[in-house]
């Protein structure tokens, strides 16, 4: 009786993993590679496989996750197609020759995600976490009218305690105060450690929530977006989520590296009705409608082009990546990248080849720890596969490693939350800046170049001599690495 159930149970999962690599293969059509590693997965682990697909392998519908009317209030799908029309007439108004050698990038982010260009920015860089707290503490002291809050990663630890104080503060004194967390980056979070601040009228909602405890069927699909916007003036976006680990307070991990922008100006439009976008989704009795109190009048702060891109699984175009190539190929004299996961597709791996064959000055930095150890291994591997083509690699030793930034040639960069793997292209929302400004992107590459001091280069000469081990868990990383 006990085999004869066995031999059910196993031809129903034979038959389950038939039906899935079917639909694999002829339904979802994903990119090779992909469809490859799940039917190992399938075929090899049948049964934890199939739970394993479950959870991570089915794909979001192509459906339209994000919605707000206000958005045509806001005035940007006009300005859009202004700018669009006006770059395609030759009658767009560059204020700098910044933005304007990077026209045919601007274009696509206009005409792929209606990502609008804005030449009125002030842009403050940082690169530690507790100088980046502070001005953002300092910021929401400042607030008069709301505080929009969105991080992957939220901790109520030291810093998550310190930040909601303020916000407590804020909400008592009328400020509204919106914080939006996904649920899978802050796992142990729940709307319950919340309730002073929901029961002042503060708003806090999470990004795809479990249905049911312990069970949700889209965690694969993660929003790794950090905002914040204050009054409508002032925005954040970059790396820092919230915890003591981003201050360098985790044992572990050691100093935390990372990049955000405190942006003034006009793109702050534009993160805000990002934001707007994500709690809309997430919420489903606070929608935010459109108040003019949102999208106040912003003076000129400055000169800095600038385009808010985003991305995400519900997108037919991989915004953000596609903007990564477009730069890599706009390249003449060099590209920087930091990333703490490198585990790019073929097209990006060709284009970073290319442009070192053509003797474009290449260095890709990548920490020198893992905080995911078949990630690690995987990234590893294909920086190696780089040295070959003449690209430089660094392994940065003074911590942890967590900026996701690209510079090329002192013109033009771009910063924000998306790394270098198939994940953040195809899986993760994320939200970067493109920067269109010699003064930034210049700053940008002098932290590149005083990183390097803190770091030891990876030659060709130490990858060919790495361990048999190494070269093991390279193989095995790599393998996963599509589904990674």
């Amino acid at each position: 009786m006990t085999a004869n159930l066995f031999n059910i149970a196993a031809s129903v999962v034979i038959v389950l993993n038939i039906f899935l690599a079917i639909a694999l293969i002829f339904l979802e059509r994903r990119d090779a590679s992909a469809t490859w590693a799940w039917i190992m997965v399938l075929f090899f682990i049948p049964i934890l496989g199939f739970i394993i697909y479950l959870f991570f392998g089915r794909q979001l519908r192509k459906k339209t996750l994000f919605r707000w009317e206000g958005r045509k209030k806001v005035g940007i799908d006009q300005l859009i197609t202004y700018q669009k029309t006006a770059i395609e007439e030759d009658r767009f108004e560059f204020r700098l020759d910044d933005a304007q050698h990077f026209k045919d990038l601007i274009v696509m982010h206009l005409n792929n995600n209606q990502a609008v260009l804005t030449q009125d920015n002030s842009v403050r860089i940082f690169n530690d976490g507790r100088e980046k707290f502070d001005a953002l503490i300092e910021d929401m002291r400042a607030a008069k009218n709301h505080i929009h809050m969105q991080y992957y990663i939220l901790r109520l630890d030291n810093l998550g305690m310190e930040i909601y104080n303020v916000l407590l503060e804020k909400a008592r004194q009328g400020v509204k105060v919106r914080i939006l967390y996904d649920e899978m980056g802050s796992r142990t979070l729940k709307k319950r450690h919340f309730k002073e601040l929901i029961d002042l009228g503060g708003r806090v909602e999470a990004f795809f929530p479990a249905i049911l405890p312990m069970i949700n069927m889209r965690l694969n699909y993660r929003n790794h977006r950090k905002i914040v916007v204050v009054d409508g003036r002032i925005g954040y976006i970059g790396g820092f989520n919230v915890g003591d680990e981003y201050l360098g307070l985790d044992r572990k991990f050691g100093y935390w590296r990372d990049t955000h922008l405190r942006i003034e100006g006009s793109s702050v439009h534009p993160l805000q009705t990002r934001f707007i976008l994500d709690w809309n989704q997430a919420s489903s009795e606070h929608d935010i409608e459109y108040d003019e109190r949102y999208f106040p009048a912003i003076p000129m702060k400055g000169s800095v082009g600038l385009q808010i891109v985003s991305s995400g699984p519900d997108e037919e175009w991989e915004q953000i990546k596609n903007g990564y190539l477009k730069l890599i190929t706009s390249a003449k004299k060099y590209v920087y990248i930091q990333t703490p996961y490198f585990i790019p597709d073929a097209s990006f791996m060709d284009a970073l080849r290319i442009a070192a064959l053509s003797g474009i000055d290449v260095r890709i930095m990548i920490p020198n720890k893992p905080d995911h150890i078949f990630v690690y291994w995987a990234t590893y591997s294909h920086v190696g596969d780089l040295l070959k083509a003449g690209a430089k690699i660094f392994i940065y030793q003074n911590g942890f490693l967590h900026t996701k930034m690209i510079v090329i040639d002192d013109e033009a960069s771009t910063v924000g939350t998306a790394n270098i793997d198939v994940r953040s292209f195809k899986l993760n929302f994320e939200v970067n800046a493109f920067i269109y400004d010699r003064e930034t992107s210049h700053e940008l590459a002098l932290l590149f170049e005083e990183d390097m001091t803190y770091s030891t280069e990876l030659t060709k000469e130490i990858y060919l001599n790495r361990t048999r081990m190494i070269k093991a868990k390279e193989s095995i990383a790599r393998l996963l690495s599509p589904i990674l």
